[in-house]
C-alpha cells in the first residue's frame, strides 16, 4: 500500500510540474484576447517588410498564441513566402475547421491569429530566400497528412511547419518548444531536427527527445517539453516555451 502511494505521490508530482507553466498563464490572465472568434483581430501586426516597399524575395516564420483555452498550452505556427518583385506575400499554414486542412493563399504575412500577437522566428531574405521558396511550395503540396487534424499530439498545424522546415534543405529553422504537434512524426520514429543539426525520437509525439545546435536538448512530455537551450542562453518550460537571451534562427543582419 505504501508503495502504491508513493507511485501515485510522484505521479500527481509529475502531473502538476507539466501543468505549471499553463496553469500561470490562465491565472495570469495575461492571454486574454477577444470575446469571440468573429470579432477577433486579423490584421498586420507590422512586422514584415511591405512589398510595395522591398523588391527582395522573403521567407519568414511566425507563430502565435492559439485560440482561447489551447493559448495556455501551445502556439499555432505559420510560413509566409514572397518571391522576387511579387506584389503579395503566400501565407502557407494547416487549419483545422476543413476538410482539407492545408491552406495556401496571398495574406498578410504577419496578421494576428484571432488577437494574438504573432512573433517573428526567423527571417531569411534575398537570393537565400528566393532559392527556398520553390522547395517550399513542394513540401507544402507533398504535405502527408492534407485532410487529418489532430490538436493533440498531432498531426496539425505545428506538425506541417516542422515537415515543410525538415522537406527544405538550408531551410533550418528551430521551432519553439511549445508548439504542440511539432514532433509528431506519424509512424516514425526518429528524423532530423527541424534547426537542421541535430536529431530527435519520439514515439507518436507523446513522448521524444531533441537534439539539435539550434534548439539545444527538449524532453516531450506528453506533448508539454521542458529543455535548456545553450546557444540561445535559455529554458524551455511547458506551456510559456523558451525563455532565451538570443534567437539562434537565421534573421537580417542589422548591420546591412
Amino acid at each position: 500500500m505504501k508503495q502504491t502511494f508513493k507511485y501515485a505521490a510522484w505521479s500527481l508530482g509529475g502531473l502538476l510540474l507539466l501543468l505549471a507553466g499553463p496553469l500561470l498563464l490562465a491565472t495570469s490572465g495575461s492571454l486574454q484576447g477577444a470575446e469571440s472568434w468573429q470579432t477577433a483581430s486579423r490584421d498586420s501586426a507590422g512586422i514584415a517588410p511591405r512589398p510595395e516597399q522591398f523588391d527582395e524575395a522573403v521567407v519568414q516564420v511566425y507563430g502565435a498564441r492559439a485560440w482561447r483555452w489551447r493559448g495556455y498550452f501551445s502556439v499555432h505556427t505559420w510560413i509566409a513566402t514572397k518571391e522576387k518583385g511579387a506584389n503579395t506575400y503566400r501565407v502557407h499554414e494547416v487549419t483545422g475547421w476543413r476538410h482539407y486542412v492545408v491552406n495556401s493563399h496571398p495574406g498578410e504575412p504577419d496578421r494576428r491569429w484571432y488577437g494574438a500577437e504573432p512573433e517573428l522566428y526567423a527571417d531569411i531574405r534575398g537570393e537565400e530566400a528566393q532559392d527556398l521558396i520553390p522547395a517550399i511550395y513542394e513540401a507544402v503540396q507533398a504535405y502527408p497528412y492534407p485532410t487529418e487534424y489532430e490538436a493533440w499530439p498531432g498531426p496539425n498545424s505545428n506538425t506541417f511547419i516542422a515537415w515543410v522546415i525538415r522537406e527544405v534543405p538550408g531551410l533550418n529553422v528551430a521551432l519553439p518548444s511549445n508548439a504542440i504537434g511539432k514532433d509528431y512524426l506519424g509512424s516514425d520514429v526518429f528524423a532530423e531536427a527541424p534547426g537542421g543539426a541535430g536529431y530527435q525520437f519520439s514515439l507518436g509525439g507523446y513522448f521524444g527527445l531533441l537534439a539539435g545546435v539550434r534548439e539545444g536538448l527538449e524532453l516531450n512530455v506528453l506533448g508539454l517539453s521542458f529543455g535548456v537551450n545553450p546557444l540561445g542562453l535559455g529554458i524551455k518550460l511547458p506551456g510559456i516555451g523558451e525563455l532565451a537571451l538570443r534567437n539562434t534562427n537565421p534573421m537580417p543582419d542589422a548591420s546591412r
